[in-house]
């Protein structure tokens, strides 16, 4: 039998895996095939729509006992899949292209995010408005293999920076403390990181935001070929699964934000819990998706993507973005 998901915390503790959906007897559990999603973060408000399985359901009927890994960073997602521990990673794009780098045989299968959602963020009084003024600075990042951190370097990259001219300081993702404690001078964040931040009294800061610079997606589900080769059926029906389930959270923000306070770790406060999933709901789309629905990729702007990493030096190879991207399991529109 799976564990109860109310005993997440302490799974979470011993970097245990957690199983998200409970199959209903041992005929259920014979109808259903497992899925291991490995995620950058434990189970926050932002993927609700994943926690929710014991209760929506979404995953069972289309035939998916889904779990769920926990990382810290798109680095460690990649990882768990390269290892075995998960099927799907859910990975920033900068973590792809750094693995593909490294010949690691992968594909992208969907897009989750293709709004780009990072920023750098800094006191008023530390007087940072461009890329230029972070030289010498110490800036907080999620952890090194972050999707925090390669956007930082995007940005870094603007003013002709790298990362040798500042101070890069592992912050984790309350990483708001260390800024207004002076421990770091700007802190690299998601928008949904600084809305959290600026409700818990950050204050007035100066916002940088990437996607000014670098409009790419945030996060996509990413496979090892292998698996995309070889179960290409499961995956279909977990990506129909995972649309359906972002799109119940598109629908229905009101009734997320209640279930958050009872499935996810940072859940505590439902309004601020409404404005994490309106946020996240806002970067599920674009206008690629509003013409082939949710998931679907825009090719061209992920190509710019990969040839920027290129020149920023932050991957030393080309990398032909539609030669690792399949969009073949995506559900009909």
């Amino acid at each position: 039998m799976h564990k109860p998901i109310a005993r997440r915390s302490a799974l979470l503790a011993t970097g245990a895996l957690f199983t998200l959906v409970a199959a209903g007897g041992a005929n259920a559990a014979d109808t259903l095939e497992k899925i291991t999603v490995a995620g950058w973060s434990k189970p926050i408000t932002e993927i609700t729509h994943l926690l929710v399985e014991p209760d929506k359901g979404i995953f069972k009927a289309n035939g998916i006992d889904l779990a769920y890994v926990s990382g810290a960073g798109g680095g460690d997602a990649i990882r768990n899949i390269l290892t075995g521990q998960a099927d799907v990673a859910f990975t920033d794009p900068g973590a792809f292209f750094s693995a593909l780098d490294k010949g690691e045989k992968l594909r992208a299968i969907y897009d989750i995010y293709p709004q780009n959602v990072f920023n750098v963020v800094s006191l008023k009084s530390a007087n940072i408005t461009s890329p230029a003024d972070l030289k010498g600075k110490k800036i907080g990042v999620y952890s090194l293999s972050s999707g925090t951190r390669q956007n930082l370097l995007v940005l870094l990259h603007q003013a002709g920076l790298s990362e040798s001219d500042v101070t890069i300081v592992v912050t984790g993702l309350l990483n708001f403390a260390p800024l207004l404690q002076g421990q770091v001078d700007a802190t690299a964040a998601t928008d949904t990181g600084l809305l959290v931040g600026k409700r818990k009294g950050l204050g007035d800061v100066n916002v940088m935001e990437v996607r000014n610079y670098l409009n790419v997606s945030s996060d996509l589900f990413v496979v090892r070929e292998q698996v995309y080769q070889q179960k290409k059926p499961l995956l279909k029906r977990f990506l129909k699964a995972y649309r359906e389930s972002a799109a119940w959270m598109i629908a229905n923000p009101d009734e997320a934000a209640g279930l958050a306070v009872k499935h996810a770790i940072d859940g505590t406060d439902r309004p601020t819990n409404l404005e994490v999933i309106r946020l996240r709901n806002a970067a599920s789309v674009s206008a690629t998706t509003g013409k082939n629905g949710l998931g679907a990729f825009d090719l061209e702007s992920l190509q710019k993507a990969a040839d920027a990493y290129r020149k920023l030096g932050l991957i030393g190879h080309d990398i032909k973005v539609s030669d690792v991207v399949s969009t073949e399991l995506l559900p009909a529109r």
